[in-house]
């Protein structure tokens, strides 16, 4: 990526997430109520290969690192977090990208860094990592046959234990999964059902991770799962089914998956 094209995208990431701290001034300036308002970006996930500290340090500090590749920057925890947490990039950031990020005056950094009172994040599925020959965070290859999503995500429920643990040992502000789910090759089947064990395995396996993490001490506050219907995916059009509730997009019809009555039951209890 040539030097004007980078120059171009740090600057719009700026005004990003000065646009986020004027919008938290508006909401308090104008609320009627007290209110609580977050931030909700998302990133690449990491999780232990092993309950080692050497892996689980491992794993924590490959989440907060920058990717080796600069095109995935934009991918990167702590280059969207650290700013309205701490009011600051962090020092790797600035050694790495500092002759492409805008001059940042206090005002601005002050802007960013707009209290908040939650922390949300977008969990699918993250990388197992574990401790290298060298002592470096290093990525272990998944085997052939992973499981997988119908869009091709891999399926990887420790991240919804690991990936809110470290965020909020980092950032301390109450956690909010703010999207999580799955893709599946949904059918109308001959009974006029639609069946999908697969997305129930899928919400139970994350659920039981989050609520580890929970019963360890995270303060999860919430969890909204992707999505309630079928519908159109920013990136995948109406190609990708990541609902509770089966829409017929020639009709309109709606009909309730079999996830649907499961996680009815589930969160009842």
């Amino acid at each position: 990526m040539c030097s004007a094209k980078k120059k171009e995208g740090y600057l719009a990431a700026i005004r990003e997430l000065k646009a986020h701290g004027l919008a938290v001034q508006m909401l308090r300036q104008h609320a009627k109520q007290e209110i609580q308002v977050g931030y909700a970006p998302t990133g690449s996930m990491s999780y232990p290969a092993s309950e080692s500290p050497e892996d689980i340090e491992a794993a924590r500090s490959h989440l907060f690192a920058l990717p080796e590749d600069d095109r995935k920057w934009a991918w990167t925890v702590n280059f969207w977090s650290d700013p309205v947490i701490f009011g600051n990039y962090p020092e790797e950031v600035l050694k790495r990208f500092g002759k492409y990020l805008p001059k940042i005056s206090a005002a601005e950094e002050a802007l960013i860094g707009e209290p908040i009172d939650f922390y949300g994040q977008n969990i699918y599925n993250g990388n197992r990592v574990r401790q290298g020959a060298e002592g470096k965070p290093e990525i272990v290859e998944r085997y052939e046959g992973f499981p997988r999503t119908a869009i091709g995500w891999p399926v990887t429920p420790e991240c919804l234990y690991w990936g809110p643990k470290f965020l909020y040992e980092r950032y301390k502000k109450p956690i909010y999964i703010t999207e999580n789910g799955l893709s599946c090759h949904d059918v109308v089947s001959l009974d006029g059902k639609v069946h999908d064990p697969n997305r129930i395995d899928f919400i139970q396996r994350y659920l039981e991770c989050l609520r580890q993490a929970v019963a360890q001490g995270v303060d999860v506050r919430g969890y909204f799962h992707w999505s309630l219907m079928d519908n159109f995916e920013w990136h995948s059009g109406y190609s990708e089914r990541f609902g509770l509730v089966y829409v017929d997009y020639r009709t309109g019809e709606r009909i309730w998956k079999d996830s649907a009555y499961w996680y009815r039951d589930y969160i009842r209890s």
